[in-house]
């Protein structure tokens, strides 16, 4: 795939999903495949990610393949924030899909200003 000659990807501490423009899901790193252990990890590759979303996601979804715009917006789990990031990506000019990138933030975050 993409990524299996990506060391940096698989071991990345933040949750990386890959998908087509149709919504399948192309590559997972380790800490995906962990994160979506019970619905099946890394088995989850080859299929559709609007099978896995109940509405209205699965709509907000299939919006963002078809607009191909950025969503980004933080959640909070058990406690833990989370800064999920997702993007369309593209191979030499061509649309590729979307890609997900889920990262942990601590409670407390600096912000720097950087105008000078």
């Amino acid at each position: 795939g993409l990524m299996q000659s990506q060391a940096w990807f698989q071991d990345f501490a933040g949750s990386i999903t890959v998908c087509d423009p149709q919504g399948v899901i192309l590559e997972m790193n380790e800490k995906a495949c962990a994160t979506f252990a019970q619905q099946g990890g890394r088995a989850l590759i080859g299929t559709n990610l609007l099978d896995c979303h109940p509405e209205p996601s699965r709509t907000k979804l299939r919006e963002l393949l078809d607009t191909r715009r950025m969503n980004v917006y933080t959640i909070e789990k058990r406690g833990q924030k989370k800064l999920v990031y997702q993007t369309p990506w593209f191979r030499n000019g061509q649309y590729g899909g979307f890609l997900e990138l889920v990262v942990e933030i601590p409670d407390e975050m600096p912000h720097f200003l950087r105008d000078a």
